[in-house]
């Protein structure tokens, strides 16, 4: 099996690339796992951390935005497709021709290129809750009603996976994320970042700005239980997901307060005073377009599960990215 991951040396793309080396778990067309035999990683810049050590795995450095550069990646040997490459979506609504360019004809260009195999690859379509726009409480059948450029070129990416499938090109199926928390590493122009943020930097020491109000209300999921999700997206039975390849991710919900009341119980006083409240009408305004609750019958069907709680992806973070310590 050749697996292609487009955003593949990111957060998400390394770590599923590391659970997907490790265990044999990915079905093929028969629905019995297959033998990875070789993984690439694409990405448009240099990995920031180092790659697994493998040698299965190649990296490449591109542009998606190239029709020849994502033929040549995606080529007749290509089994399964993990599309991650993306502009976040504070960076989306920044730069409007960048968010089109990247997330539309990017996505645009990896299921032409699958197309053009002839093998009817799988393709596994990362997409977000910012397709849904405004409504507090979102399931299965909520129209997709995005209110920022992001949420719009997730929502056109689904139809378009929906009819590249329908037409017997590839066997698609698109996640639908709840905002990933806790990311390691640096911030990004994601404006969701923040939620992040203010767990990750005041546990490594750091002080960091809260730009929302603390009754704002965020659906989460942890890094762990989204690689878990993309494996069982991915090996779905194509019959059961039927013509709408898409399924919802839940997650849980709590507020901006109360994941910091959760980081005050878990790490003290100390930690959870590093963060500061400095509102931003922008951040504001795009979180307040975001669904709080979801109800996904689809994702728990398919035994799809989020984390038990807010203490449980601190927990998580700190023992899997810090080593089990943080700076008190």
């Amino acid at each position: 099996m050749k697996v292609v991951i487009t955003g593949g040396t990111g957060m998400l793309g390394r770590r599923l690339a590391l659970r997907i080396l490790a265990k044999p778990e990915l079905s093929g067309p028969d629905g019995k796992p297959e033998a990875l035999e070789k993984l690439v990683l694409f990405d448009a810049f240099e990995p920031v951390e180092p790659p697994p050590d493998d040698p299965r795995v190649e990296v490449v450095t591109g542009d998606i935005c190239d029709p020849a550069t994502v033929d040549a990646l995606i080529d007749g040997a290509t089994d399964t497709v993990f599309h991650f490459a993306a502009v976040v979506s504070g960076g989306a609504e920044a730069d409007f021709d960048l968010g089109y360019a990247v997330n539309l004809d990017g996505g645009h260009n990896v299921l032409e290129a699958s197309r053009r195999t002839g093998r009817c690859p799988k393709i596994v379509f990362t997409s977000s809750l910012a397709v849904y726009g405004g409504e507090r409480s979102i399931d299965d059948a909520t129209a997709l009603t995005p209110q920022t450029s992001y949420g719009t070129q997730k929502a056109i990416g689904e139809l378009m996976v929906n009819d590249y499938t329908r037409k017997g090109f590839v066997d698609g199926r698109t996640l639908r994320l709840p905002t990933i928390v806790v990311r390691p590493g640096k911030p990004n122009k994601a404006a969701s970042g923040f939620a992040s943020s203010i767990l990750r930097e005041p546990l490594q020491g750091d002080e960091i700005e809260n730009p929302v109000s603390r009754d704002t209300r965020m659906l989460i999921l942890s890094p762990k239980r989204a690689v878990q999700a993309f494996i069982d997206v991915h090996n779905a039975e194509g019959d059961v997901l039927g013509p709408n390849r898409a399924v919802m991710m839940n997650g849980i919900s709590p507020s901006i307060g109360e994941m910091l009341d959760a980081l005050r119980a878990f790490a003290g006083d100390g930690v959870a005073d590093r963060v500061r409240d400095v509102p931003d009408a922008m951040v504001q305004s795009i979180v307040d377009a975001w669904p709080w609750y979801a109800d996904g019958a689809r994702a728990r069907a398919l035994g799809m599960e989020p984390d038990g709680s807010v203490a449980e992806i601190i927990e998580s973070f700190v023992d899997d990215e810090l080593g089990g310590e943080f700076v008190s």
